[in-house]
């Protein structure tokens, strides 16, 4: 199996039960996750040497996150200890038409605080095959940024192909300093995940007349978007998920893919998900099982498909990591979507 690396922040969340509100909530179920760390949760369940980097503080809150990545069976050796706490975020989760709300308590944590001296980068990479970040690190700090192109250099100094999920989140930085620090490092990435408002918001790239909201017109925009995409940034592969939302408990779910080398363009197979458990980690869970799907071999369209059945199972489980089984991506993706108990 591959050795792959994410790097990231992991926080801990605190999520209201029942679909309470805030103002209802009396108490709040813990867990812990972050972008990166879920995907190295995913890849570590499919089989794949997945290890995760980060900061967190040298205390038993910062224990309890490596802990949890330990449990998932995820390597946790290049993490360092230190700075002062781990980030936390608040999680409301929504129903029918009102959408989930979250809140961030993350400003100084650890990975915020990190210098590039807390890691050794040529250690980390060394028989690496790929390595994942997404844009919330590089806008978690300035010097999370700093750390993340550091790394990006000796990913591919050692020949590591890399991908990106651009995730821009309006909370954590505007979209004018995302497209200026991340349009910087799209020169290190091969692989790029993202969906219409994030390629507008993290590089500049806008549908142009295309209509990105509505049926057949949705995927030429796409089409459109990756095509500009790929001939400024030369990436290999650009990808992006699809939801449809009819309300906060029912999406279609679905996703395309862009190859740089056969001009082509694919549209996955679309699941209807309803009632969602927990949408948190969706993303997250798509990218590991795409990179999973690439890293076995699998070619473009096949890897895709693998992607979207992993994060379409990963809605049905509370939390934001994906724990299911790469047999049971590989069932719903070969058309059984039955649900049927297994005896």
């Amino acid at each position: 199996m591959a050795k792959v690396v994410t790097m990231g922040e992991i926080m801990l969340r605190l999520s209201t039960p029942n679909n309470e509100r805030f103002i209802q909530a009396d108490e709040f179920d813990v867990c812990y996750g972050g972008g990166e760390a879920n995907v190295a949760v995913s890849l570590a369940n499919y089989g794949h040497d997945a290890q995760f980097v980060t900061k967190v503080p040298n205390n038993p809150i910062g224990e309890c996150a490596v802990a949890a990545l330990r449990k998932m069976n995820v390597g946790t050796q290049f993490i360092a200890r230190g700075g002062d706490r781990l980030g936390i975020y608040f999680l409301e989760t929504g129903a029918s038409m009102r959408a989930s709300n979250v809140v961030y308590d993350r400003a100084n944590s650890s990975i915020a605080t990190a210098e590039a001296e807390d890691f050794d980068f040529d250690a980390i990479f060394a028989d690496a095959d790929w390595f994942h970040f997404t844009g919330i690190t590089p806008a978690v700090s300035d010097k999370a940024a700093e750390v993340t192109e550091v790394a990006l250099k000796a990913a591919k100094r050692h020949g590591v192909k890399v991908s990106v999920d651009l995730n821009f989140r309006k909370k954590l930085w505007s979209s004018e300093k995302a497209q200026r620090i991340m349009s910087n490092l799209m020169q290190y990435v091969d692989v790029c995940i993202g969906n219409e408002e994030d390629a507008e918001k993290v590089l500049g790239f806008k549908p142009g007349e295309t209509d990105v909201t509505s049926g057949e017109l949705e995927l030429a925009g796409y089409k459109s978007i990756f095509e500009q995409m790929v001939e400024k940034f030369n990436f290999e592969y650009v990808i992006s998920s699809l939801r449809v939302s009819k309300s906060a408990s029912d999406n279609g779910w679905s996703a395309c893919i862009y190859s740089r080398d056969t001009k082509e363009f694919y549209h996955s197979k679309e699941y209807r998900i309803h009632p969602i458990v927990d949408r948190v980690g969706g993303g997250d869970s798509f990218a590991g099982g795409t990179i999973c799907g690439f890293l076995d071999g699998k070619n473009f369209k096949d890897a895709l498909e693998f992607g979207v059945a992993a994060s379409a199972l990963k809605h049905t489980i509370p939390g934001d990591m994906n724990l299911v089984t790469r047999a049971e991506v590989e069932a719903l993706a070969g058309g059984d979507g039955s649900g049927r108990v297994q005896r």
